[in-house]
């Protein structure tokens, strides 16, 4: 089976064909020649989703799913949320999304977070949500230099270490986006 992962984020591309069955075979947007800009106007993490599923299905007739991820910090009324991948502004850097976030929580005793994925799968124009969450807490300082985006600040609930000090594999396994993820590949196996 071929199917589309709107993506065009390769470390999201790498965590998701790590945990893909092989009769899968994943193309990225990449792979299909498609650089439009995906608008991603939804006040919610699965809206964004499925925007995006939609977005993508209106132009290819093809099997394809999507996902959102965000960070919500309870000390922060759960910002930055959807806005996660912008939080520091529009140019959507990692390090500046994250020395904000560490800025914001300055004398915060409670730094209870949890990530939240949505997949959104479109199959025979039906469209599927996947959710998955990951409790943790953001740490004071960065730790690690695996992974991605928020990874080296967020240490999930019953570890010693961040996500960026994971393996993908390890990472995979308890991760916001490896539970939703498993839950989609369940769905179409």
């Amino acid at each position: 089976m071929e199917i589309i992962f709107a993506t065009h984020n390769q470390n999201k591309l790498k965590e998701v064909q790590i945990m893909m069955p092989e009769h899968i075979k994943l193309l990225s947007l990449d792979d299909i020649g498609m650089h439009d800009e995906i608008p991603e106007t939804s006040a919610t993490i699965s809206g964004n989703a499925a925007q995006k599923v939609q977005f993508i299905r209106q132009r290819y007739d093809m099997p394809v799913f999507a996902d959102d991820t965000g960070l919500e910090v309870l000390a922060l009324n759960n910002e930055p949320g959807v806005y996660s991948a912008r939080y520091a502004g529009e140019h959507k850097s990692s390090i500046d999304n994250m020395e904000l976030l560490l800025k914001n929580l300055e004398g915060k005793r409670d730094r209870s977070a949890r990530f939240v994925t949505v997949f959104a799968l479109d199959m025979d124009r039906c469209q599927t949500l996947f959710e998955g969450v990951c409790e943790g807490a953001v740490t004071e300082e960065y730790h690690g230099d695996q992974g991605f985006g928020y990874d080296p600040i967020f240490m999930p609930n019953g570890y010693d270490k961040t996500f960026a000090q994971m393996s993908l594999m390890e990472k995979g396994e308890i991760s916001h986006r490896g539970i939703a993820l498993k839950k989609l590949i369940a769905y179409l196996t």
